[in-house]
């Protein structure tokens, strides 16, 4: 072969090998493109007259409170620990957790077709081929052994490959984001029910306390009775106020026993064999300044829009998986190996054998099937992107209502203090008028329960607005620990 023969060879096959490297280097279908964080300037129209300074953006906050757990604001060392305790054993969170393990490995596997597959492959037998197969020729029974390898590799010119992995690392990103949803919403249920419990106990104790107040007033009206100052109607009436305060108490130690159990599950244990710690309303601390976000920065930082945001990733990658389809597909094969009709002679030299085979299959008829399959995939890349949108607006609108309902709850709290205060007041002095004689047992049972209502109304105030605190912080994302 002349030295110019060798030359054009050797230029033909650096020129497909150029071919094929371009080729290779095309990606079909839309690149990804973060979504804008477009978002209104402020969360909520109200003016929050109740909340007032208390509310500060998060670039007042320091290092340490931006590193902190959300629910440290709390300041409550039972409850840091339970919920600690429920991120390391909840079961839902675990199956999330290993659900995340499995996307990863998927995510590797889809690596696999950007290398050569190589295969070991050993084989015998023994053969025998028919007269009418082999007409004149005749061979007699043999028995073959074979043993090589097989080396094949898919050119990934339409970059369908490639777009395959970018899918799948979206879809890890996707699971990773939703385990911390996951576990951000699991600390949220454990404070809530913990809240619900130390609510609950400070219920049943200002019941207790009425009932204390019950048998006061049943004995103010015996005495008065004893003395000819009150009627039988007058003692029955405190009789039956007593009675009805009573059938307060079991609803309540119901709704206890309910927060009780649930905290039980969340934490991975069963309720027959744990004990949830007797929270208090004065163990736990409001934040004396609520940081927030502006609504533009929301999306960076909230598990559940950045999960969406994978999700959107993924679909757009998906598009490009299926544009792919519709170019042709070339592999290339190869196989090496020994081949020989006795044992002992496998491995000599005049053994060997080999094969190199290539292979192109491109679409030419499918009744469309590839090209509506790729406008489903824009189709549901359309859909992703509104349920993006849609996240990103539900987001929006939690913090909104947690921010309204706190600056409600404020303005709820003071004034069932000052109605605690004038009733507990009032209660005094009628009793006083009554046992001077000057009121009737009417006016102090009335007297007792304006007091009753509005101590209750003051627990339930206290309680609703700690939960709307914890309300606010999730809804503004969280800070889960490391880990």
């Amino acid at each position: 072969m002349s030295r110019s023969s060798r030359f054009a060879r050797g230029h033909r096959a650096a020129c497909v090998l150029g071919l094929a490297l371009a080729l290779s280097a095309c990606v079909s279908g839309p690149n990804f493109v973060q979504p804008p964080a477009s978002a209104p300037a402020r969360y909520t129209n109200a003016a929050l007259d109740a909340l007032g300074s208390s509310v500060q953006q998060a670039g007042a906050a320091s290092a340490q409170d931006a590193d902190a757990p959300w629910w440290a604001s709390l300041q409550s060392a039972r409850l840091d620990e339970l919920i600690r305790e429920a991120l390391e054993r909840n079961h839902d969170l675990t199956a999330a957790r290993a659900t995340l393990a499995q996307a990863r490995e998927l995510a590797a596997a889809s690596e696999a077709p950007l290398y050569p597959q190589v295969d070991l492959n050993a084989s015998g037998g023994r053969e025998r081929y028919g007269a009418a197969f082999l007409g004149p020729e005749h061979f007699p029974p043999f028995t073959f052994y074979a043993v090589g390898a097989a080396v094949s590799y898919t050119f990934d010119f339409a970059g369908g490959v490639r777009r395959s992995i970018e899918q799948q690392r979206a879809n890890v990103s996707s699971q990773q984001h939703e385990v911390q949803a996951a576990a951000l919403s699991l600390s949220g249920s454990v404070a809530v029910q913990a809240l619900t419990v130390a609510r609950v106990r400070a219920q049943i104790q200002s019941i207790e306390a009425l009932l204390t107040d019950d048998q006061t007033d049943l004995r103010l009206v015996q005495d008065a009775f004893e003395a000819g100052s009150a009627n039988r109607v007058d003692v029955l009436t405190a009789q039956s106020q007593r009675a009805n305060d009573e059938t307060l108490l079991p609803p309540l130690r119901r709704e206890l026993s309910t927060a009780q159990h649930t905290l039980a599950l969340l934490i991975g244990r069963a309720p027959g064999e744990w004990s949830a710690p007797d929270f208090t309303l004065e163990e736990f601390v409001l934040p004396s300044h609520l940081y927030l976000t502006l609504p533009s920065e929301l999306a960076h930082q909230r598990p559940d829009i950045l999960a969406a945001e994978a999700q959107l990733h993924a679909a757009t990658a998906a598009v490009g998986v299926a544009a792919a389809n519709l170019y042709p597909q070339v592999s290339l094969s190869a196989t090496g190996g020994l081949q020989a009709t006795m044992l002992h002679a496998l491995f000599d030299a005049s053994a060997a054998a080999g094969g190199v085979t290539g292979s192109l299959t491109a679409p030419l008829f499918n009744h469309g099937a590839l090209r509506a399959r790729e406008r489903a995939a824009r189709d549901a890349l359309q859909a992703s992107l509104a349920s993006y949108e849609q996240v990103v607006l539900r987001a929006l609108g939690q913090v909104a209502d947690a921010l309204e309902a706190l600056d409600h709850d404020a303005e709820l709290v003071q004034s069932e203090q000052a109605a605690v205060a004038i009733s507990g007041e009032n209660l005094a002095l009628t009793r006083e008028s009554y046992a001077a004689g000057n009121t009737g047992v009417l006016q102090v049972l009335e007297a007792q329960r304006q007091s009753q209502q509005a101590r209750l109304g003051l627990v339930r105030a206290q309680g609703q607005r700690y939960q709307d605190t914890v309300e606010l912080l999730l809804a503004l994302g969280g800070q889960m620990p490391p880990g």
